[in-house]
């Protein structure tokens, strides 16, 4: 209705930089990449007896250290090419011949550039691929204009951003808080040059940093990766969501040998890291589903933090254990394909059994005092209003026609009056605080009701799974692809650590050089890459397409797995 009015509406415009900006947050990327002694291909020699034991000794995270990703048998590969971070790299799009490319070229190579998905599609188009390069390689300087709705420079044409609106969106947000680094830094000669009205006339630049990156919010960076995950995984039928419950990385002790020995059962401590990881899962294809929220896998895990300080290696050893659990959650939710949920403490005393030795038990907290709790919508119990004591000055009186309520009945206001409580309340439709916690039941689950988990991509029989996290620091965004191996997970979960399995590893060690039962924890790290960059972000976005194109790839045969699964 008042769109005819936007005309009367003066164009934004920039102003010259601001003045008394705080310096700018340093780029210190973490630092942490642990290897194992000797060969790489070695299982290296293990120096805990028990790694979940070991791991429910820490408590802060300050306390992680070297030792933790030894004993899981940590090795990293750092700043690992795309075909590497990829098994197979016949996945990932050519990095040249690109360019110049029109639409009949690109409906050529739609033959060899499409595969069938595991959903019963064909993977994106090349003109797909193209158009997201298209995007994507547009200056941010021209893209921040059109986010901010200001004419282009003079001579030049406006730029169309596409699907990649939200993402610009979300970079010039961030450039409040980071400077642009596709830009030279300004000097004080250039700042001065460009308050200077009469120097120019339209400035160079449309967003200056006014913040430190250190104050910017989280969500800015959530925001920030989501949008780039988004504009390559929403084609191969995914989507980028928060988990509905928390994502937590269980850890179950082995049974004792001593206490099963003397008592005949094991009490095992069961503990738990949280993350705060989101993930990618793919979409159902029948509409229903779809509506209802439901979401099959996870895919890969995608992890953003807001850590800016990376001077000390405790920093570093956080920030690396941060994106260890991401991945481990990832693989132990993927590996929940066909199982059932085993309750904590399903069956165990402390669960099922009745406290205060199986009596009712007294009053608790504030009941003790008689006291109401301010916000409680429970009856309170009162002595001494009976039959003959007065009733009070402000009680409601009874409507014509309806007997009064009696003094037992559940929900009416008996007693004296309380401090900042009305005497006459609806019963709640919830029990209280002290209710619940007399109430002797289960934990709440871990398992999401509208999750069909499933290890989708993963080579089968080959006894490890690989899971990918897109992990997101400062303004820069990095893949990792780590291999867990399914023994990692058994004994995560509470498996036994027998003896023979713990023998001499493939260097032939004796007794001081055991191996770890599951072989080694091998990761593949990627480059850095800055989303200010055009070429960086490109490489970036090559690098997310192979990952989807292997993990949403079609079932082949147990073979041809087996082939890639060497990679």
């Amino acid at each position: 209705m008042f769109g005819a009015f936007a005309s009367l509406i003066p164009p934004p415009s920039t102003g010259p930089p601001p003045k008394d900006v705080p310096p700018p947050t340093p780029l210190s990327l973490p630092q942490c990449n642990p290897q194992l002694p000797g060969n790489a291909g070695s299982s290296g020699k293990r120096a805990q007896s028990s790694l979940v034991r070991f791991l429910q000794t820490l408590h802060r995270p300050t306390e992680v250290n070297e030792s933790h990703f030894a004993a899981l048998g940590v090795h990293v590969h750092a700043d690992a090419p795309p075909g590497d971070v990829v098994p197979d790299p016949s996945c990932l799009p050519s990095a040249s011949g690109w360019d110049g490319v029109d639409l009949d070229e690109a409906r050529r190579r739609d033959p060899t550039f499409r595969a069938p998905l595991c959903n019963g599609r064909l993977s994106p188009e090349a003109r797909v691929y193209i158009e997201r390069r298209g995007e994507l390689s547009i200056a941010n300087q021209a893209a921040f204009r059109t986010v901010r709705r200001m004419k282009p420079e003079p001579g030049k044409p406006a730029v169309r951003l596409g699907n990649c609106y939200e993402f610009f969106r979300q970079l010039e947000f961030m450039a409040s808080y980071w400077d642009d680094t596709s830009l030279p830094p300004l000097s004080d000669e250039d700042v001065e040059q460009e308050q200077d009205p009469q120097t120019t006339s339209v400035p160079q630049r449309t967003t200056y940093r006014t913040v430190a990156g250190s104050q910017m919010p989280p969500e800015l960076r959530h925001n920030l990766v989501s949008a780039f995950v988004k504009l390559v995984s929403y084609d191969f039928g995914c989507n980028i969501a928060p988990p509905r419950v928390e994502p937590r990385l269980h850890l179950i002790e082995p049974p004792s040998t001593e206490t099963r020995r003397k008592c005949g059962t094991s009490t095992r401590r069961i503990s738990y890291f949280s993350s705060g990881c989101i993930f990618i899962y793919r979409t159902p294809t029948t509409r229903e589903a779809a509506r209802a929220g439901i979401v099959e896998g996870p895919i890969a895990a995608v992890s953003a933090r807001n850590t800016t300080n990376f001077t000390k290696p405790t920093e570093s050893n956080i920030d690396f254990g941060r994106e260890l659990i991401a991945a481990l959650v990832t693989a132990q939710l993927r590996a929940r394909e066909g199982k059932t949920e085993k309750r904590i403490g399903e069956g165990q005393w402390w669960a099922t059994a009745k406290r205060w030795g199986g009596a009712e038990g007294g009053p608790i907290g504030r009941e003790v005092e008689g006291d109401a709790i301010i916000g409680d919508k429970d009856a309170f119990e009162i002595e001494g209003l009976g039959e003959g004591s007065p009733s009070p000055a402000n009680a409601p009186a009874p409507a014509a026609g309806r007997p009064a309520p009696d003094a037992q009945e559940p929900g009416f206001a008996r007693g004296i009056p309380v401090r900042g409580a009305p005497l006459s309340k609806k019963p709640r439709k919830t029990l209280s605080v002290y209710d619940r916690y007399r109430m002797v039941r289960l934990p709440s689950s871990n398992w999401d009701k509208k999750a069909r988990y499933e290890a989708i991509g993963k080579i089968r029989g080959a006894g490890y799974d690989d899971v990918f996290v897109v992990s997101s620091l400062f303004h820069h965004l990095c893949v990792l692809r780590v291999r867990v191996p399914d023994r990692l997970l058994e004994v995560l979960d509470g498996a036994e650590e027998e003896e023979e399995e713990l023998g001499q590893n493939e260097g032939g060690e004796g007794e001081e050089g055991k191996g770890y039962s599951w072989g080694k924890l091998e990761i593949w790290r990627s480059t850095w890459f800055d989303l200010f960059v055009v070429e960086q972000r490109l490489e970036a976005m090559r690098l997310l397409w192979g990952v989807m194109a292997w993990s949403m790839r079609t079932s082949t045969k147990d073979g041809d797995d087996e082939a890639m699964g060497g990679a």
